[in-house]
């Protein structure tokens, strides 16, 4: 009987437009779309500041100095730029303000017999803080005719430039290629399991409770000779598959965008993505899942009950949603890992579990105990939604 009710409520489920557009047809494209569109946004304005001409005014009582021949010999590959010669500062802040200069130098008269005497030098910049791709190449700049000089100085002192750097760091990444895509992939993916869960579930749990209460289908339903829990659980079943579904159309949905889009600069990032997109990853992520989904139904279904129409179980349903987001957005803050003590909290440790599952980083017992945890929470979840589905106030209201 309840393999019946759920066959029922699943072609009913299938038939709403709505449920398939939040199950399949976002999932599926928002991540693709949102991944190709900020890698292209970001190209585009990478490019256009590599291409933009930075016009730089170079203050000095002379134009035959240290300093200007330095950023004269700049390689315009770092980015177009225009110098010009001014010997002194008035209206430099007005140009600036205005963007018709967008960086000027203030060299020190004594610029160039301060550097002959291996001395050091103050020069003041002129620039607007806000352009924040301007800055960066300004401490390019500044850097490139840093490193000249300080040749300069080695070569007249007969100096090895190891002298000032004792230390050579040689950085040596022990991280596998597939933990370096958990860390990156796996802080976000837990959190599009729940965004889409929780949004799989909704629509079909106000469809299949609020909107029978609008249909005035619920009432003759319960008038069928079945008991009122297999009603439930059937009903509560297709509720937990579409979230499912959603989940793991979301996760197919990024991982499409990571191949697509190569965010992630590393070699061989397709096989990496296909060694994680195993049976045993997909299973373990199936296993966490059907608790959460079941968690999300029996927190649903009493709101769904209680509400009159549509509208306000979309509006009920809303504050729980940001309630539920919150513990997922706990778990992506940085140096919050899976232990003892976040495995015991819902959500939480699913968030952390799943990352520590694409990382392949994750610790059997602390696995177990998360799971379990989850277990429990919807059991007392499908208990509450019994106890709320079992009074005749609530359904006829």
């Amino acid at each position: 009987m309840i393999l019946d009710i759920f066959k029922k409520e699943l072609k009913d489920t299938l038939r709403d437009r709505r449920t398939i557009i939040a199950m399949i047809v976002v999932p599926v494209l928002v991540f693709p779309l949102l991944l190709g569109l900020s890698t292209t946004v970001t190209k585009y304005f990478a490019d256009k500041q590599k291409e933009e001409v930075l016009k730089i005014a170079v203050v000095s009582n002379t134009p035959d100095n240290l300093f200007t021949e330095r950023l004269s010999a700049i390689p315009d590959s770092l980015g177009p730029k225009e110098i010009f010669y001014r010997q002194d500062t008035l209206g430099l802040r007005q140009e600036i303000n205005e963007d018709s200069l967008q960086l000027a130098f203030i060299i020190p008269p004594t610029f160039d017999s301060e550097q002959q005497q291996n001395q050091q030098s103050t020069v003041a910049i002129l620039h607007k803080g806000v352009n924040l791709g301007n800055k960066g190449r300004i401490t390019t700049y500044l850097s490139i005719i840093e490193n000249t000089l300080l040749e300069d100085r080695f070569e007249r002192l007969s100096l090895d430039k190891k002298l000032i750097k004792p230390i050579h760091e040689q950085f040596i990444d022990m991280s596998s290629k597939k933990e370096i895509i958990g860390k990156v992939a796996g802080g976000f993916l837990p959190y599009l399991f729940v965004i889409f869960g929780f949004i799989g579930c909704m629509y079909p749990a106000i469809d299949l409770f609020t909107g029978e209460k609008e249909r005035k289908t619920l009432e003759t339903l319960l008038t069928t000779p079945v008991p009122r829990w297999k009603i439930l659980i059937g009903k509560m079943m297709v509720i937990s598959l579409s979230g499912i579904a959603a989940a793991a159309f979301a996760l197919l949905g990024m991982f499409a965008g990571l191949r697509l889009f190569s965010l992630v600069d590393l070699p061989g990032l397709s096989n990496v993505i296909d060694g994680i997109l195993t049976p045993q990853f997909i299973l373990g992520l199936l296993a966490l899942l059907i608790p959460l989904t079941i968690f999300f139904a029996g927190i649903m279904i009493p709101a769904t009950i209680y509400a009159k129409s549509f509208k306000e179980a979309q509006s009920v349903l809303t504050p729980v949603n940001f309630i539920v987001l919150l513990p997922a957005f706990v778990g992506m803050l940085p140096n919050i890992e899976l232990d003892y003590t976040t495995a015991l909290i819902p959500i939480v440790n699913i968030v952390l579990a799943t990352k520590e599952i694409v990382a392949g980083t994750i610790d059997p017992v602390l696995l177990i105990i998360s799971y379990a945890i989850m277990l429990i929470a919807a059991a007392i979840s499908v208990i509450f939604s019994y106890k709320r589905f079992g009074k005749e106030s609530n359904i006829l209201s």
